[in-house]
């Protein structure tokens, strides 16, 4: 007999993992988090995600759920009654939603990642421009979206918040292990204070990793082979 207890496959330091665990936090869900090894990949994880073989994973019903936006959507349909809907009321909002989401994984978080990789300060200089150019997108799209309230969905946190702010431990690892503020209150006024509103929220703050923690761990991941 189906169970209708829910997991979450995936690993502390990911940000696409956060995405679930925020949007479950949203909707009061109880969930159990099984945690993978970095650099390993559990026979529950293959079993349940055959096709990328990658996390997070929502197992609900005893039933999985791949890819971290379509899970936050999952999540947002299932436990509809419970709580905001995560996704913006109108078809034309909720477009533009899906479409700065798509913007963020296929587009920014490469350039981010590039930063940690980059060599040589021309590189670095040519990799930050990018992800400035990316954050005054972002910027516009916020006060756009926003409506001159607290979150990318209006009052509350949403399907946008959720697939933007995942990545602010990143941001702020990657300005502590290369000293570059990315989001701050000069450039990206209307980022810099929703920053702090979205990791401040009780359904953010838990599944936040720590700054240092997060820096560590990231140099170890970009850490170059040697020669």
């Amino acid at each position: 007999m189906a169970s209708d207890e829910v997991k979450v496959i995936g690993a502390w330091a990911s940000p696409f993992v956060m995405r679930p665990r925020i949007a479950l936090n949203l909707k009061s869900v109880p969930y159990e988090f099984l945690q993978e090894t970095f650099g390993a990949k559990s026979e529950l994880l293959l079993k349940s995600n055959p096709v990328h073989k990658k996390i997070p994973v929502l197992i609900h019903a005893d039933k999985p759920v791949c890819e971290s936006n379509i899970i936050v959507e999952y999540v947002d349909e299932t436990w509809s009654a419970s709580g905001p809907s995560m996704l913006p009321s109108t078809p034309y909002d909720r477009a533009i939603a899906r479409f700065w989401a798509a913007y963020i994984d296929e587009k920014w978080f490469p350039s981010l990642k590039s930063i940690l990789k980059a060599e040589g300060e021309e590189e670095k200089k040519a990799v930050l421009a990018q992800v400035e150019e990316g954050n005054a997108l972002l910027e516009k799209a916020f006060n756009d979206c926003s409506k001159g309230k607290a979150f990318f969905n209006g009052e509350h946190i949403g399907y946008l918040d959720i697939a933007f702010g995942c990545f602010l431990a990143w941001l702020r690892g990657t300005a502590l292990a290369g000293g570059h503020k990315l989001i701050d209150e000069v450039k990206t006024p209307s980022l810099s204070k929703w920053a702090d509103r979205f990791c401040n929220d009780p359904a953010v703050k838990p599944v936040m990793p720590e700054t240092a923690t997060l820096a560590e761990f990231a140099k170890k991941i970009f850490a170059k082979p040697p020669a």
